[in-house]
């Protein structure tokens, strides 16, 4: 059931914020090996992409890849949430009834390699779908994919089972950083809040602040990261499925580096935050409260 209700409380979230992702995977594509100055800005920030993308795409164009993304974050975070949930129920994260910074970092971390891996192949396909676009707004290597399951038919055709957890050696790291970083902070700011009396100790204003500052967080830790997973999931490749621009994590990483700056590694952070800060909220919240309305439901049926 944590597993379950992880994944529905994610799904929640992504309705609401897939348009945000499909603004800062234009904008993290943007500019690719490129330095600033050299290229043709189509998003020039996250108001005018969404008003770019609305108007030549239409506003269907906004929610490209809302399958694939519902489907991810359904097996992704269902497990990765549900994973977090059972490791919390055991007591592992606190000590001396206090909850430990390093043990939910490492949870969090563990539970997002885990999630990770599951839901790679589907991430692959979400980030070819949301880089589609009209030729006179494109950015990044187009594929010509016409749904998720054609797409995850066509990879695993012309490069095999291994081709779809191709970006793989990237989402891993992206996946642990942003989830380390996430859990922690969430579980040490309701501690927190709880403390300062702030709110009633049940009262769904303890899980909405801290999963507001668990989003600060979480942005700043996993942008680079989800920069370099873009890049890789959405690079060309040739016919043994090998990228023809990165090839793998660290290459990505110094290549980025060398042609963009550290700048580079933050790109789209606007978009980033739009899009990652209220679906940490939206999805800390929804899972916290149908975890409590879980726990009243099995205590119900214990009377």
């Amino acid at each position: 059931m944590d597993f379950v209700l992880s994944g529905v409380a994610a799904c929640g979230a992504c309705l609401f914020t897939n348009p945000l992702e499909v603004v800062k995977t234009r904008m993290q594509l943007q500019g690719e090996l490129k330095s600033r100055g050299s290229y043709q800005v189509y998003y020039r920030n996250v108001f005018h992409a969404f008003y770019t993308i609305g108007k030549v795409d239409g506003l269907a164009g906004l929610q490209k890849g809302l399958a694939p993304g519902l489907v991810y974050q359904f097996f992704m975070n269902g497990v990765r949430l549900g994973s977090y949930a059972i490791i919390e129920n055991t007591g592992y994260i606190h000590t001396n009834g206090r909850v430990s910074a390093a043990k939910t970092t490492l949870a969090g971390a563990l539970a997002g390699v885990v999630g990770a891996v599951v839901g790679s192949p589907v991430y692959l396909v979400k980030t070819h779908l949301q880089s589609q676009s009209s030729s006179s707004i494109a950015v990044g290597h187009q594929y010509k994919h016409k749904g998720m399951i054609h797409a995850l038919a066509a990879i695993y055709k012309q490069h095999g089972i291994l081709g779809l957890w191709r970006g793989s050696s990237a989402a891993v790291p992206r996946v642990s950083v942003g989830s380390s970083a996430q859990l922690s902070t969430f579980s040490s700011s309701k501690e927190l809040v709880i403390d300062l009396q702030v709110f009633p100790k049940d009262s769904w204003l303890v899980a909405l602040t801290a999963g507001m500052i668990s989003s600060l967080v979480v942005v700043m830790a996993m942008t680079p990261f989800d920069v370099v997973s873009t890049r890789l999931y959405n690079q060309p490749v040739d016919h043994l499925g090998k990228g023809q621009l990165y090839k793998g994590f660290a290459d990505c990483f110094s290549k980025m580096l060398k042609k963009e700056g550290f700048i580079g590694l933050y790109k789209g952070l606007g978009a980033s935050y739009f899009r990652i800060g209220p679906h940490t909220i939206l999805s800390l919240f929804l899972w916290d409260e149908l975890r409590k309305l879980h726990q009243q439901f099995r205590d119900k049926e214990t009377v």
